[in-house]
């Protein structure tokens, strides 16, 4: 399975999907050099996703994720 590399476009999350690679570190390094580029837009983030295809990649990136539990938040 592929590693698919998307910007996401905030507030209306809009997905741009930038790369594709066979390797984690292939699509690592080339999001890290993304994310530090002085030309990424405000409110612009960079994600690496491993999906099957672009379609699970997008619904993956789609998905809202609830927040993790704060510590001692355990009553």
């Amino acid at each position: 399975m592929p590693y698919y590399i998307y910007k996401i476009h905030s507030p209306i999350r809009h997905l741009e999907k930038v790369a594709q690679h066979a390797a984690f570190k292939d699509a690592s390094g080339e999001a890290k050099t993304l994310r530090t580029s002085p030309d990424l837009p405000a409110g612009c983030t960079v994600k690496v996703i491993f999906a099957e295809n672009e379609l699970q990649a997008e619904d993956l990136l789609s998905q809202v994720r609830e927040p993790e539990p704060l510590i001692g938040d355990d009553y």
